[in-house]
Formats: C-alpha cells, structure tokens, sequence
C-alpha cells in the first residue's frame, strides 16, 4: 500500500517532467544583464521559460542540443518602419535572420494613427516577429493639419493631443518625431512639447529623430533633452550619429551632452545602427518650405525659375560645407520612376544622362527626380571613428532603421539585413570594441527596460521565451552596400514565443509573433 502511495504521489512530478515543449541543453547562457555566460540547460512550456538549471534528465517534446552555441534573449529592434510591410512578407525573414524576435515601429513621426485597428491587424494576420509600436507625430499633424506650414490653432492641437491620447490607452509605448520630415519639420519645440506631454500621462517614451544631425546637431539634441524633462518622461534619440564631413569628430561633444542630461536627471538614451552611412529620402536635400503642401505644389514652386534657383543655391552650400565637389555621396536605393538608376549615386546618374560633369549639373538632376516622385537614398557621410566612439558609449542600443525588406528589390541600405550580425561579427569578435555580454545587454534587456517590454529582454523564468541560438564564432553579417540581399548567418536557431521559427539557420515559416501593448493600454 506504502509503495502504491508513493508511486501516486511521484505521478504528477513525472508527469510534469513530460511537459516542457522545448529543451535547450549545453548552451552558453547569455541572459541579457551584461554579466559573463554560464552553462546552464534552459526549459520552455506555454510559451515561457519556465526553468534554468541542470535539467538533463528532464524529458521534453523536443531538445535542442546547443553545445558550443551561445543562448541569448531574442533580440530587440527599438528603431524600425514595417508599416505596410508586415503583410507582403509577415515572415519577416530579414529580421529573424539577424536575430530580432521583436520590433518597434512607428518611429520618425510615421505610424499608424488608429492604434487599435493596427494592432488587431497584427493579431489577426501573425507575423513571425512580436511588434510594439509609437505613435507618430507627422501622421497626427497631418490628419489635422496635411502637409500645411503653419502653427496650429487651439483647437486643432486638442484635436491631435486626443489622437495622441487614444494611441497611448490602445497600446502604443510612445510618441515619435520626425523633425527633419514634413510636416514635422514646420512644428515648434512648444507643439511638440504639449503632444510628448500626451503620450506621458500613459507612461509613453518620447522617441525623436532630432531636427538636425549635422552642423546644428547639438541644438537639436537639446531640444529633444528639453521636451522629455519638461514632461519628465523618457526620450529616446534616434540613430544617434553627426553627419557630413565637416562634422567628423564631433561624437565627443555629442556622447558628452548624454551624460551630462543623464547626470543631471533626465532618463535619455540612444540608438545607432553600425554603419558609415545613414538612408532617407532624396526630398530631404532640398529646402523644407519647398516641399510644403503635397506633390503638386512641389512641382509647381521646382517648375519656377527663381524657386530652382535658389534650392540649386541651397544644395551647392551645403555640398561645399561637406568639402565635396560632387554629389558622389547620395546613392539611389529605389527610384520608382526608373530603377536602372538603382545603385547609383546623384554624381554617376547626372553622368548617365549626358549632362556636364558640375556640381550644378548634379543639383539640376536631383531637381528632376524629386519632381518625377522622389526616391530612397543612401547617403555616404559618417565617420568610422565617430560610429565606434557612440557606439561604447553604455546606455547606446543598436537599431536597423528598416523595415521589413522585399528580397532583391531595390539596392537598400545593409542595415536592414546585417545590424545585429555586424556588431557581433565586426565590432565584438574582429575589433573587440564591446565585450559579447554587454552587446547582448544593448540588444535585450536595455531596449525592454527603455520601452517597458516588461516580460521581454532576459531569460529568466517566467520570461516570454524568445531566445536566439548562435555560433559567436561564424556569426556574420552578409549583407553589403554594393549587394545588400543577403540574410545574416550564424543565427541556428530562434524562438518566438517559445516556437522555432528558425532550425539548424533555415526560416521554417512559423509566425508565432504578436503585438506588445505599452503600460497606458486600457482594455
């Protein structure tokens, strides 16, 4: 009777041993803190983990052996633009493939405004990837607004405070700017002051890309520091870097301003993707009042003689500041109304043309293509020195700026493919600018704590299991300038959710992604 008892009595532990749906044994432990790996098997069940330990002799639906394989938390991408995207490719295989179990979209002021519709789509369609996102100051003033240069009443600033409002308790983590983008760029600091004020009354991060990240970057980064300590709210600065030549160097400075705002109270951090070049618009090389009031009204002011003799004026300023004689550092990544011209730079396609080989030449060329539709651009203007500088610096996370790329189309910026894997590959193993541990905290628990993932970031128990396997050996980045189609490698296997998304380094398909909602979510 004695034996019978017990054996009942054992049954339900033995039978708890059968219900881990994941068994990852032999791995290096990476947890997302910063400290150094340990070996450790980890158990996955419903999604979490739900043990860390010597767990060997416990049985599961399925073990992944990962001797001489580093076990990290899924990466996050706080810095994305998927929107539209996820239901062209909801796998989003150049994201899994470097890593990245999770994104923030909505950045640079472009989100969706109905936050509630967009996450029921997210939920409804799965994608492979968890997706949180901003709400984006250039929509919000351009469904009140449109693309108007002008201040708004009382009335219409109650109108997007609202629409900021109704984002924030649907879910979003935050409120973003573009203020280099129309009709961003035509706000003032106190407009954009009351709607980040907004998104703090739900606990949202203030996330810029700052006025200017050239000569005047530094009075930009000021406004930002303001706006989050008057609203005493996080802030976020967006693929922090200082651009063009004439202001190589000038990271000393910037980094400098960081620690200071952070010793002085104010929660701000950064982020950066590893490259000497950033990408956006071709429209941004031209004078913002131009680009005032939709396409129609751009063409009509490039079309007036005195108008394209003055932007022609602007862009040759600016390009002497550069200390460039050339428009050689602006690469076309997609230009819709020709896409020959893809891959090329403004220099080579004024040369394809037939026309003279002068800056002002180059400048008319760019005319052109704005008024045909604009196009993607690749502008080659950082330092190396600069990017390495930022990129030690300890509250800096790393960030692709993409979105959800359409495999061999166009000629888009690397970053979009090859983040995760170049700071692994180029800067951790090759020029040991970071540690491995502390490049996994930038990527995990850093951006969970900054937009409040709460239950992502680490492998800890009871953490959501999403958990990327890799060799930090081969780990690499593939993707380049000259040919950016190309998935990283090294990542062997990813969990989504406590699913296997990717096995021994190949995509199987599996969309077990979900929405993240922010702190100010009302049900």
């Amino acid at each position: 009777m004695k034996s019978i008892f017990s054996f009942l009595f054992l049954l339900p532990l033995f039978a708890l041993a059968q219900q881990y749906d994941v068994l990852i044994t032999n791995g290096k432990i990476l947890d997302g803190t910063g400290n150094h790996w340990f070996y450790a098997d980890l158990a996955v069940k419903d999604g979490k983990i739900v043990a860390i330990g010597k767990l060997k002799q416990q049985d599961a639906k399925r073990v992944i052996d990962a001797k001489g394989l580093m076990v990290a938390p899924g990466f996050i991408d706080v810095h994305t633009h998927i929107e539209g995207e996820e239901k062209r490719t909801p796998t989003a295989d150049n994201f899994i493939y470097d890593g990245v179990t999770t994104v923030v979209t909505g950045n640079c002021g472009s989100s969706q405004v109905d936050m509630k519709k967009y996450f029921a789509f997210i939920d409804s369609l799965k994608t492979s990837i968890n997706i949180a996102a901003l709400i984006g100051h250039n929509d919000v003033r351009r469904t009140v607004l449109g693309r108007a240069m002008k201040d708004p009443t009382e009335t219409e600033m109650q109108q997007m405070i609202s629409l900021v409002e109704e984002a924030m308790k649907n879910g979003a983590v935050g409120f973003s700017t573009g203020l280099i983008y129309i009709p961003g760029t035509y706000s003032k600091t106190d407009e954009v002051v009351k709607l980040a004020g907004a998104a703090a009354k739900y606990n949202g991060v203030y996330a810029s890309h700052i006025r200017n990240e050239g000569d005047s970057v530094a009075v930009a980064i000021r406004e930002a520091i303001q706006i989050g300590y008057l609203n005493k709210m996080p802030v976020e600065i967006s693929h922090f870097k200082v651009s063009g030549q004439q202001n190589w160097g000038r990271s000393k400075e910037t980094v400098a301003m960081i620690e200071t705002a952070r010793r002085d109270g104010v929660d701000v951090t950064i982020d950066q993707y590893p490259y000497t070049a950033s990408s956006t618009s071709l429209g941004t090389l031209i004078p913002d009042e131009i680009l005032a009031d939709g396409q129609d009204s751009i063409v009509a002011r490039l079309n007036r003689p005195d108008v394209r003799k003055y932007v022609i004026a602007s862009m040759l300023k600016s390009l002497k500041k550069r200390k460039l004689k050339h428009f050689s550092y602006p690469v076309v990544a997609n230009y819709r109304f020709d896409t020959t011209l893809n891959g090329k730079s403004i220099e080579q396609v004024n040369l394809i043309k037939g026309k003279k080989h002068k800056a002002k030449a180059e400048a008319e060329t760019i005319i052109e293509m704005v008024i045909n539709g604009g196009a993607q651009m690749v502008f080659h203007g950082m330092s190396e020195a600069d990017v390495k500088r930022i990129m030690q610096y300890p509250f800096n996370m790393f960030a692709s700026d993409a979105g959800i790329r359409a495999f061999g189309s166009g000629v888009p910026h690397p970053r979009g493919y090859g983040t995760n894997a170049r700071v692994l590959a180029k800067y951790v193993r090759e020029e040991k600018i970071l540690t491995l541990e502390e490049a996994i905290r930038r990527m995990t628990s850093l951006p969970a704590q900054k937009f409040q993932l709460k239950d992502r970031g680490l492998l800890k128990e009871g953490m959501a299991a999403d958990i990327v396997i890799f060799d930090a050996a081969t780990v690499k980045d593939n993707s380049t300038f000259e040919q950016p189609h190309q998935y990283s490698t090294g990542f062997t296997f990813v969990l989504v959710n406590g699913q296997v998304v990717v096995e021994d380094g190949k995509h199987n398909g599996t969309r077990s992604g979900r929405s993240l909602k922010g702190p100010g979510f009302q049900l």
